[in-house]
């Protein structure tokens, strides 16, 4: 290393001289190459007038009106204050809603540095375009936009405002298939305070706030909002028109509870109760599951529905119908945008969009029977699904115990909402679109599927086993149980007897895969085509039927096998309409034709011999659903009972009760299907229970025809 570093400064002064002056060439051109490429990154870096009024425009969208601000030249700087350029530029852009803003058909003057454009953009009041300018002057570091107000509307000044005018659409009605409504306008009492006239303030803000379910703490922050003068009506809270409380809604003690209430209120210095429009459901508790509620938009709402015309004053449909046909009620609010000059006059119309009001959503629902199902279940855990056999109009679908959606519009308290939450019934808990064990009402299905598949022979007679059954000593302790004997152990007594003996050993005889091929031909393990979203039946918590006992189980609509209630009407109308499954809506037609889901799922033979059978359930003395016999009514129908619990031997389970009935003419005048399913029905009268409030519905439709 020394030698080398010896050898590299040999040479003298002359060597260093040279190498120096190499260097320098070195570091000359380097300078000049590095000249050539920085010149034109330095231009290419240059922002034009056309990139700054860019980056300008992209910052309205985003509300970020101080970086706008930086970049006005500096006598526009001088003219306008920071403030006063963002209060300005905030106010109108989002009072009227910019969004999606453009720029089109830009040119640019150098000489006089202006742009001349197209602005376009999306507000409140629809698409709006026009032509503009905008000038710049130079700055020390670049460009300055000369700002005028002019540069929001050609023909804005300084003096002029943008004012938005709304026209707020109506929210279409739903119907019930007479024209009944079942959520619509209606009125309540808002209730509120003049605060220049309380008198005694602390002690009678007390008293309010008593009187309405409220704290003194909630009640003085509305009185502290800042628009609140002495003369301003602070509204607090809405109450219930007393006149307008139905008997369906409300009972007598409540109505004058109410009363009593609001009289109280108005005793008050200051309180004043005014109508105001609500929307209403009649039907209150009657038909909560089904209409659902609409509540005012969320930060979230508007999030998920940017664009589509909700404002923080907008309503959603937020459950049940009210959600589901969200799109067909709400209308859409008509808009108007235009400049107003000092005096507040007119000077030109903006953009316009006229008001779309929201469509009427007509049901097949018949409002008597739905309030008639709801009045016999009210006090029970149950569902209950009606509809027409023949044409699948869906006219009933209730679940119990409810709650009153009118509630929700009047704005329920912590106290309501937490009530409703750990209620053990759970009101909350739309029944009708789970799932249940079907227990006897099944067993029509089974004898359809062993008949089609030619697997059971309706004549053979299984042979009398008393009241207790299995198949042989492989099974251990668990026998099969039933609750009648009797004779011959034909199909057609089996059904009238409700013998779960018979339909396990039938069930053994289709076999699993002759039943789950059975079951997935009629719909099971698929999505119910319907407008609500339904719970899919299963036959087995697997994708088989695993075991013997549980072939045997499902064999009388226990085991694994659960079943959506409507799903089981849809089943059930085949045996209505020579074998075809009917589809179920539930939007009304004029001219109701049925569609089916499936067609031809079992035989006119099978199906003869299944009616048959049903009607002597009903029919027969006898039947295990005699208790609904109607005389001079065509009926048919299967009671069902399934137990609910851990073993065998638990004595501690519960029990489903089910009734199922279908008249049996297709040319009566109100041919109807009722499938109902109570829980908790031991020791109660198990399937007759149900049975007889389903016959008060019954007779209550029949006696209206």
């Amino acid at each position: 290393m020394k030698a080398n570093r010896r050898s590299r400064y040999a040479g003298g002064k002359k060597s260093i001289l040279l190498w120096i002056s190499l260097a320098a060439v070195v570091v000359v051109a380097a300078a000049v190459a590095v000249g050539v490429l920085l010149v034109p990154r330095e231009q290419e870096k240059k922002i034009t007038p056309v990139d700054l009024l860019t980056q300008y425009m992209n910052h309205i969208p985003k509300q970020e009106y101080e970086e706008m601000y930086a970049m006005l030249d500096t006598a526009s700087a001088e003219k306008v204050s920071r403030d006063a350029f963002v209060e300005r530029n905030s106010a109108i852009y989002e009072g009227i809603e910019a969004q999606n803003i453009r720029m089109d058909g830009v040119t640019y003057d150098e000489e006089t540095m202006t742009v001349t454009y197209t602005m376009s953009m999306d507000t409140v009041a629809g698409s709006i375009s026009f032509e503009n300018r905008a000038q710049f002057a130079v700055k020390d570091d670049g460009y300055g936009l000369i700002w005028s107000d002019a540069l929001i509307f050609p023909q804005l000044g300084s003096e002029d405002k943008v004012r938005v005018s709304s026209e707020e659409a109506e929210r279409g009605n739903i119907l019930d298939r007479k024209g009944q409504v079942l959520a619509g306008k209606g009125t309540a009492s808002s209730v509120g305070i003049v605060p220049g006239k309380l008198e005694n303030r602390e002690t009678v803000v007390a008293q309010i706030a008593e009187l309405l379910e409220m704290t003194p703490e909630e009640i003085e922050e509305e009185l502290s909002a800042q628009w609140v003068t002495d003369d301003t009506f602070v509204p607090l809270k809405t109450l219930p028109k007393v006149e307008e409380m139905s008997a369906l809604t409300a009972s007598e003690e409540e109505r004058q509870k109410e009363q009593e209430r609001q009289d109280k209120l108005l005793q008050i210095p200051g309180i004043l109760i005014s109508d105001t429009e609500v929307r209403q459901y009649p039907l209150g508790e009657a038909a909560a599951h089904l209409v659902g509620y609409i509540q005012s938009v969320t930060a979230e709402d508007l999030q998920e529905h940017a664009g589509e015309g909700y404002t923080s004053n907008s309503v959603i449909g937020r459950t049940g119908m009210e959600g589901l046909f969200e799109e067909e009620l709400r209308g859409r609010n008509g808009h108007r945008i235009y400049i107003v000059d000092a005096e507040g006059n007119e000077k030109e119309e903006i953009a316009y969009t006229s008001v779309q009001h929201g469509k009427n959503v007509q049901l097949t629902i018949d409002a008597d029977l739905q309030k008639s199902l709801y009045e016999q279940f009210q006090e029970d855990k149950s569902c209950s699904v009606s509809m027409d056999p023949y044409t699948g109009e869906v006219l009933a679908l209730v679940s119990t115990p409810s709650y009153d959606t009118n509630d929700f519009i009047l704005g329920l308290s912590n106290e309501q909402w937490t009530a409703l939450n750990e209620d053990k019934s759970q009101p909350l808990y739309n029944r009708f679109r789970q799932v249940w064990s079907p227990g006897s009402t099944f067993k029509p299905i089974t004898a359809a599927i062993g008949l089609v598949s030619g697997a059971v022979d309706p004549e053979k007679d299984y042979g009398s086993e008393g009241l207790k059954w299995q198949k042989d000593e492989s099974w251990g302790s668990y026998f099969v149980t039933t609750l009648k004997a009797y004779e011959p152990v034909t199909l057609e007594n089996a059904l009238k007897y409700s013998d779960n003996i018979y339909f396990a050993k039938a069930a053994l005889d289709i076999g699993a895969d002759g039943l789950a091929n059975g079951l997935d031909a009629l719909g099971f393990n698929q999505e119910l085509p319907f407008e609500i979203v339904m719970q899919q039946s299963q036959y087995s918590n697997t994708d088989t039927i695993d075991s013997e006992i549980q072939l045997a189980d499902s064999g009388y609509g226990q085991g694994e096998i659960l079943v959506n209630p409507l799903h089981m009407a849809s089943i059930y109308t085949a045996f209505c309409n020579d074998g075809n499954m009917v589809k179920p809506y539930l939007v009304y037609r004029e001219d109701a034709q049925p569609e089916y889901w499936y067609e031809g799922v079992f035989s006119s033979d099978t199906v003869n011999r299944i009616v048959k059978a049903l009607d002597k359930v009903v029919n027969d003395t006898d039947g295990t659903g005699y208790s609904a016999h109607i005389e001079g009514v065509p009926l048919a129908g299967k009671t069902g009972t399934a137990e609910i619990k851990a073993t065998q031997d638990d004595e501690t389970g519960t029990e489903l009760g089910w009734f199922a009935a279908f008249t049996t003419q297709k040319d009566m005048e109100k041919p109807i299907m009722i499938i109902s399913m109570v829980e908790d029905v031991k020791d109660r009268g198990g399937s007759s229970y149900v049975t007889r409030r389903d016959k008060q519905v019954l007779e209550n439709w029949f006696r209206q025809t």
